[in-house]
């Protein structure tokens, strides 16, 4: 059989998915340990870009001040709390989603591996279909926590009650879905594309036999450029999203949830530079994080076999 991260017997002519309720469980928690890693690495360069999105501010450095100033040095990890279960259980959907539907494309074609690589779009665009749901809620409540720089604070249970109480669920709790899922389908098709073909390259130059021989540097430098090209392809996205998750409820909403007028807002009030407004932090910021959930997943998958 082949390695842990395969998942695929390589027999010459023989082609078997191992699709066990152990292995999808292996998938699960690597991805659980991945997410939590994220967070814990990239929450402060976050809040800087969630600021940066959606105040008027203008630099990264005014920001840090203003917060250490203001708010003092733990207000960097504002909203931790729900992300790191929440993008623990998201990476490991990701993580799940991606590892099942790249099994059953590969037990369709009967390949060992995605050749194809619209193939891996694809099922990196799976992993961002199943995230939604779950991300699109924790995302709203850290944005709404980040974005916020009054010195009164609510606790996450009573944010939540009360966007339920005067908004229900679909305006409320699920605002921002639809954006939100265009934004996972081609964020995470582009992230695990990019990290799977980085993968592929660096076993071919270097004659490994299997995945696990490639060396934890190499890891984190293919999690990191994938990280990159993560955000590049998607941040105008993730901008007109992160307006509309900030964004007032009620009389006082800008936008209502509706993306165009999301758009119009940006593009009025800073132009076509709007759409990118916070991309550095979230560069440097990507580079670690991706970087660090990669490497970790594979490392953890190593581990469990």
């Amino acid at each position: 059989m082949s390695d842990s991260s395969e998942l695929i017997d390589l027999t010459p002519g023989h082609v078997t998915v191992d699709n066990s309720i152990t292995r999808k469980a292996k998938d699960i928690a690597a991805g659980f340990i991945g997410g939590a890693t994220q967070v814990l690495i990239g929450q402060p360069a976050d809040l800087v870009k969630i600021r940066l999105q959606t105040s008027s501010q203008s630099s990264s450095l005014s920001i840090i001040k203003q917060v250490i100033k203001n708010e003092g040095l733990l207000a960097f990890y504002k909203g931790t709390l729900a992300p790191l279960f929440g993008v623990g259980v998201c990476v490991s959907l990701q993580f799940y989603g991606f590892h099942e539907a790249k099994r059953q494309i590969v037990g369709y074609y009967n390949q060992k591996d995605l050749n194809l690589w619209p193939q891996t779009y694809i099922a990196g665009a799976v992993a961002g279909i199943v995230n939604t749901p779950v991300a699109g809620p924790i995302e709203q409540l850290r944005i709404l926590s980040q974005s916020n720089t009054s010195a009164t604070k609510n606790s996450l249970i009573e944010t939540v009650k009360k966007i339920y109480a005067t908004e229900g669920v679909v305006n409320g709790i699920y605002r921002g879905f639809s954006i939100t899922l265009l934004r996972e389908i081609q964020a995470y098709g582009v992230w695990f594309l990019t990290y799977e073909y980085l993968i592929s390259q660096i076993i071919d130059l270097q004659h490994y036999k299997s995945r696990n021989d490639i060396s934890t540097p190499e890891l984190l430098v293919s999690g990191a450029l994938a990280g990159n090209a993560l955000w590049l392809s998607s941040y105008p996205i993730d901008v007109i999203k992160s307006n509309i998750q900030s964004d007032k409820f009620g009389a006082e909403s800008k936008f209502n949830g509706k993306i165009g007028l999301a758009v119009n807002h940006i593009f009025k009030t800073h132009g076509f530079r709007g759409f990118w407004r916070g991309i550095v932090p979230c560069l440097l910021r990507a580079v670690p994080c991706s970087a660090g959930t990669f490497a970790s997943v594979e490392l953890a998958l190593r581990l469990m076999g």
